[in-house]
């Protein structure tokens, strides 16, 4: 749906920072409050409350080892690989239980390591491993060391690389062609690549329909004369199956026609793999669930459907917190919130939320910043893809632009047309009072936004690949004012990884919009374009790009244009760098003025965590006018774009 407020900025997600002075945002921590006070409370990965450690059972009889892995002449990657699947390795520093312990962890160890060979395609290559100087395959189960640490040798003779021979894919398979899966005469031997190759054949006969498709038999041939690989494997199709009925367990305030309903699987439409996956979303997307499976069933039923089973886990659903921001220029600011995910037992939203900020910054009450909210969401209106929104939402704020109160009313729909496609329309009515640089006026404003999405990126928070474009248009009517004005904007972002590693990832983001119908003067101040800011152009303050009055002060625009590139590198596991440069411009006219092109530069850190990146970006204006920041300072989750 529409995000309220999306009207008022060319950049609606930037973080206000005043003219002047760099800010930085303190993170919201929400706490989800529940009965379980021994349980130690983390944030990031860091535990703030309590103990992390689990407590550990003692191991019996411990013994300690000591492990030399020599892998002969196997090559640096191959090194690598064999010694990052070594868990003799890995737990050097652990002791095992007892004599029985050792064997056992030296026996696993070389099944790991034969396993690491054969995937590098080395099906001739050895593992020889010898315990206090006595080789594996000679000592008795019950065999005793003693003298710790004992002392584990383990030989790696890596021998040649098989190159793919002969292959013969034969059965019920149809067009499929081994090729297409990376099966070729010469081509990579390794055992990954052939499993792979089987699972995504199986795979394509299943995309065609076939949910019993299955590889029946296999056999593998090294000829270590020639160093080739034999490949021969059957495969079954089975028949083409239409879906069945849903199965739902595991719900209990959730209703389960309602569940079956919205996994929106049609009974009797062909057999897809795609639809199982989309269902899952779609469900987990509910919000009710903590977790969700949905499968076909083993068998065909006796008219030749195949049901899906559903099982799911239910979350609490109601929940409520708080949180806290602080600025050094913006002052403190604290909001709660409660919510409701399954009000009358179909995932129905109901949220309440509100906040203060601003404290800090201004002694004086009637300046501090306001917000209340009550949203309401219900799915499956009009379909499982679709959702209904209801929204109000009351504002009484003070950027730099502008002055305003707010009461805002709006009701609409969202659909997905396609797992990356999605419009939504709505109808919303909304009073507001504002004094700016053209005086004080009321506006009681009726506006139809409808927006437009495509997204395949994938991953929403870090993306490193695809690309994401928006249409947005709104028709509006003041109707105090008898003044009617169209609102357009488009925004488009790629991303593409340079490396196999996903490591540096070259992103970028184009933005525009403009506003025809009415002079400047005659369109409220918060729906006239801004530039500047976090998510913006970084290094100048928040709205402080484009016009301004005779008082230094930004009027706002009917036209403006962004442009962002970033490099994101990763430089660890947990922590990245990304250097940045945006630029953007605000015009009083409908088309944007790019003589007066502001462009930032900086750079930014992120701490990379399982559910998205945290950000902090330093952006400093290249062209820096007078009464701009010397520099800004932007947290975040997310990446910036």
């Amino acid at each position: 749906m529409l995000s309220p407020g999306a009207e008022s900025s060319g950049v609606p997600h930037g973080r206000r920072v005043r003219r002047g002075l760099a800010s930085v945002s303190a993170m919201i921590l929400a706490l989800a409050l529940t009965p379980n006070p021994a349980a130690a409370f983390e944030i990031f990965g860091i535990t703030l409350i309590g103990s992390n450690e689990e407590d550990a059972a003692p191991v019996v009889d411990p013994l300690t080892y000591s492990v030399d892995l020599d892998t002969g002449d196997a090559g640096a990657e191959l090194d690598g690989r064999l010694r990052a699947a070594s868990t003799l390795l890995a737990d050097a520093d652990r002791p095992v239980s007892g004599s029985l312990g050792l064997l056992s962890k030296a026996r696993t160890e070389r099944e790991l390591l034969v396993a690491a060979l054969y995937e590098a395609g080395r099906y001739d290559g050895t593992v020889e491993i010898t315990i206090a100087g006595r080789a594996l395959d000679d000592l008795a189960p019950d065999a005793e060391f003693t003298g710790e640490p004992v002392p584990v040798r383990v030989a790696v003779t890596a021998g040649q690389v098989f190159r793919l021979g002969r292959i013969d894919v034969g059965g019920d398979t149809g067009d499929i062609a081994p090729a297409r899966f990376g099966l070729m005469p010469g081509g990579d031997a390794g055992s990954t690549v052939i499993l792979n190759a089987e699972a995504k054949m199986v795979r394509a006969l299943r995309d065609k329909g076939h949910p019993l498709a299955r590889v029946t038999g296999r056999e593998i041939v090294a000829d270590h004369k020639t160093g080739l690989l034999d490949v021969t494997m059957v495969l079954e199709a089975g028949p083409v199956a239409p879906f069945g009925a849903t199965r739902v367990e595991g719900t209990e305030k959730v209703d389960r026609d309602f569940t079956a309903y919205m996994a929106g699987i049609e009974p009797g439409a062909t057999y897809s793999p795609d639809q199982l996956e989309a269902a899952r979303e779609r469900l987990l997307e509910l919000e009710v669930f903590d977790s969700v499976a949905v499968n076909e069933a083993d068998a065909l039923d006796a008219d030749g459907s195949l049901p899906v089973d559903v099982t799911v886990s239910e979350r609490k659903h109601r929940y409520f917190g708080v949180g806290a921001t602080f600025s050094n220029t913006e002052g403190a600011g604290v909001e709660g919130y409660w919510g409701h995910r399954n009000l009358f037992g179909r995932a129905e939203k109901l949220r309440v939320e509100g906040s203060i900020s601003r404290i800090g910054d201004t002694t004086q009450f009637g300046k501090l910043d306001y917000r209340a909210g009550l949203l309401f969401e219900k799915p499956g209106v009009i379909g499982p893809p679709s959702k209904f929104v209801a929204r109000l939402d009351a504002t009484f704020e003070h950027p730099d632009a502008f002055d305003r109160f707010s009461v805002k009313g709006s009701t609409g729909l969202r659909y997905e047309l396609t797992d990356t496609q999605t419009v939504s329309a709505e109808i919303a009515l909304d009073y507001s009072r504002i004094d700016d640089s053209f005086g004080s006026n009321e506006h009681l404003i009726a506006s139809t936004p409808i927006q437009y999405v495509f997204d395949n990126r994938d991953n929403r928070l870090d993306p490193k690949s695809g690309f994401r474009l928006l249409a947005y248009v709104e028709p509006a009517h003041d109707i105090l004012n008898s003044t009617s004005f169209v609102k357009i904007k488009g925004e488009a972002s790629a991303y593409r990884a340079l490396d196999e590693a996903k490591r540096f990832v070259a992103a970028g983001r184009v933005a525009a919009g403009s506003i025809f119908g009415a002079p400047l003067a005659a369109i409220p101040a918060d729906r006239r374009f801004y530039a500047g800011g976090g998510g913006s152009v970084r290094g100048y303050g928040y709205q402080d790009i484009g016009p301004r009055n005779a008082a230094g002060m930004p009027t706002g625009g009917l036209s403006y244009v962004e442009m962002s590139a970033e490099m994101r590198i990763q430089v660890t596991d947990s922590f990245g760098i990304v250097p940045f440069i945006d630029a953007g411009a605000v015009s009083a006219s409908t088309t944007p003025d790019f003589a007066n092109l502001q462009v930032g530069a900086g750079l930014g850190v992120r701490y990379l965590t399982p559910f998205g990146p945290l950000r902090v970006d330093v952006g400093v204006p290249l062209n820096r006018r007078p009464g701009d920041p010397t520099f800004g300072i932007y947290a975040g989750i997310g990446q910036s774009f």
